[in-house]
C-alpha cells in the first residue's frame, strides 16, 4: 500500500466516523479517490503540489478520444469536488505540507433543463400497467403526486403514509424530514395496494411490523429494490410510447414543472421537494418559462 492509499483510507474513516456521510455516498468517493490513485504519477508526485491533480483533472476532461473517453461535466466535477476534500484533509492532518485544495478549481456545471412530461403525457404513463398490476400502479401514482426521489419511495414505511390524513412523511437528503400531501387518486391506487397484494405477501412471507414493515414489497417479501423499480418505471414508459424520455426522477420533475404551471409557489414547490436551497427549485421555472413560450408560439393568432 503506497502512502496515497494509506492517506485516502484515513480520509474515507474520517468522512465515515466523524462526518457520518452514507454507505452510498462513500462509495463513490471510494471509487474516485482510487481512479486517482491508479492514475500515472499520482503515487510518487501526489503530495508534492497541486500537479499530479491538475494533471489528473485535465487528463479526466479529454472526451471523445480513443481509450480515453473523459468524464461527463457532472462527473467530472464531482470527482474534483472528491480530491480536493481530500487534499483539504491532508492538509489539516500533516500529511502534506501545501494546501493544495486552493489550487483545485471545481469545473462549472451546464445549467441542464430537467425532462418533463407535459399533464397528458404523465397520465398516458400512470394508466400504462395493467389492471393486476396494484403495485407498479401505486408506485408511479404516489412518485408523481408526492414529487418524491426513487430512493425516497423505496425507503417508506407503512407508518410513514397516513391514508386518513392524505400525507406521507419523507426523509430526503441530509436527513431532512418533510411532510407532503397525497392526491385521492394516488390514496386509492395504494389503498388497493395495501389491501390486496401486499397484505398477502405480508402474510404468507411473515414481514417483520417494524413500523409497519415496507409499504412497497417484492415479491419475496423484501423491501422494493431499486432495479425493480427502475423496471416497474421502465415498463410503464415502454407502454405509454415515452421510453426515451423517462426515468423515475422524470416524475419528480413533472411534479415540480405542473405545480409552477398551475400557479404554486417556488416556495412551497422547495419544500414539498424537500431543496436545502431555492436556487435548486428555481432551475424548474425555466422549464415553465420554455413551456410558456412553446403554448404561446402554438397558440397565439400573431405569435
Amino acid at each position: 500500500m503506497t502512502d496515497l492509499d494509506r492517506a485516502v483510507e484515513e480520509y474515507l474513516t474520517y468522512l465515515r466516523v466523524e462526518r457520518g456521510l452514507a454507505a452510498a455516498t462513500l462509495r463513490a468517493y471510494r471509487s474516485d479517490l482510487a481512479d486517482f490513485a491508479d492514475a500515472r504519477g499520482s503515487a510518487r508526485d501526489w503530495a508534492a503540489g497541486p500537479d499530479a491533480a491538475q494533471r489528473y483533472l485535465a487528463a479526466r476532461t479529454r472526451r471523445g478520444r480513443r481509450h480515453d473517453p473523459g468524464l461527463a461535466p457532472t462527473s467530472l466535477r464531482r470527482r474534483a469536488a472528491a480530491i480536493r476534500g481530500f487534499y483539504r484533509f491532508a492538509f489539516g492532518e500533516g500529511l502534506i505540507q501545501r494546501d493544495v485544495s486552493a489550487h483545485l478549481d471545481l469545473p462549472r456545471m451546464p445549467r441542464l433543463l430537467p425532462e418533463t412530461l407535459t399533464v397528458a403525457e404523465v397520465e398516458r404513463l400512470l394508466a400504462a400497467p395493467p389492471p393486476e398490476a396494484l403495485r407498479d400502479r401505486a408506485l408511479l401514482e404516489l412518485l408523481y403526486a408526492a414529487g418524491l426521489r426513487i430512493s425516497e419511495a423505496l425507503r417508506l414505511d407503512r407508518e410513514d403514509l397516513s391514508l386518513e390524513g392524505a400525507f406521507v412523511r419523507v426523509i430526503g437528503k441530509g436527513d431532512r424530514e418533510r411532510l407532503v400531501p397525497v392526491g385521492e387518486i394516488a390514496l386509492e391506487a395504494v389503498r388497493a395496494w395495501l389491501d390486496g397484494p401486499r397484505a398477502e405477501l405480508v402474510a404468507r412471507h411473515h414481514v417483520e411490523p417494524i413500523r409497519g414493515g415496507p409499504l412497497f414489497l417484492g415479491d419475496r417479501g423484501r423491501r422494493l429494490a431499486r432495479q425493480q423499480a427502475w423496471a416497474v418505471v421502465r415498463r410503464a414508459a415502454t407502454t405509454a410510447g415515452l421510453a426515451s424520455r423517462v426515468s423515475p426522477h422524470t416524475l419528480r420533475h413533472s411534479f415540480a414543472t405542473h405545480l409552477l404551471e398551475g400557479g404554486a409557489d417556488l416556495r412551497i414547490v422547495q419544500e414539498l421537494l424537500g431543496h436545502a436551497s431555492i436556487s435548486t427549485t428555481q432551475l424548474y421555472t425555466h422549464v415553465t418559462g420554455e413551456r410558456i413560450r412553446e403554448v404561446y408560439a402554438r397558440a397565439h393568432p400573431r405569435a
